[in-house]
């Protein structure tokens, strides 16, 4: 349900193109891991990936599962609160483990929130938490780096700033590019794991952001 909601809305606020390397892959029971740069973007990843036929379970902050409707799509969805900074957190990754068993594709932002910043200006991804690399490492799941870029320019800033980027949109339709990368396995301790998925998305990104038109600055520095 929420693949099929974001494959409607995205395209009536932006452009949204999609890109792969030529040997990507989205197998059964793998994660997929993006850059976070704003409340826009799951909703443009998740269109972009069922272009590609995919539609994947999505760990997100739990607070959303208290927003009216939304939280009912959510949990209808089987997708996955995470409690940040609280001792069940860990069972964010237990449900994970569980999905993925069962060939669930799994979506997740490892910079764990949003930066910062009010500029809409594109920049790298910020540092890494380390959930991603334990939940591969736990499972031994392929891990597919997602960058996107764009979304900042539907919605970035304050409240009235994101209220007014997401009201004028559909008349600016911004570009939204979206680039999967190629499966990568992880390997190491947990901080070597952490910098590969970083750099693969990093990547990622880089390749998105290029797709964009020359309006599109890119911020001097990490988004965080």
């Amino acid at each position: 349900m929420l693949s099929r909601i974001a494959d409607v809305l995205v395209p009536a606020v932006g452009r949204l193109s999609v890109t792969t390397d030529a040997d990507t892959a989205l197998a059964p029971g793998s994660i997929i891991a993006a850059n976070h740069t704003s409340l826009a973007d799951p909703a443009i990843v998740l269109a972009a990936l069922r272009r590609l036929g995919a539609e994947p379970v999505v760990m997100a902050a739990a607070g959303l599962w208290r927003v009216p409707l939304l939280g009912r799509v959510l949990a209808g969805g089987g997708h996955i609160p995470v409690l940040r900074g609280d001792r069940r957190a860990a069972a964010a990754l237990d449900a994970a483990a569980e999905a993925l068993e069962k060939g669930r594709l799994i979506l997740i932002y490892a910079e764990g929130g949003l930066p910062r910043r009010k500029d809409a200006a594109e920049a790298a991804p910020g540092p890494f938490r380390s959930g991603l690399a334990r939940l591969a490492e736990r499972t031994g799941a392929p891990v597919v780096p997602v960058g996107h870029a764009g979304a900042r320019r539907v919605v970035s800033g304050g409240l009235g700033k994101q209220l007014a980027g997401l009201a004028t949109a559909p008349l600016r339709r911004p570009d939204l590019h979206v680039h999967v990368g190629t499966p990568l396995r992880l390997t190491g301790d947990c901080q070597a794991r952490t910098t590969r998925a970083r750099t693969a998305v990093t990547h990622a990104w880089r390749t998105a952001a290029a797709h964009l038109d020359d309006s599109s600055p890119i911020a001097r520095t990490p988004a965080r």
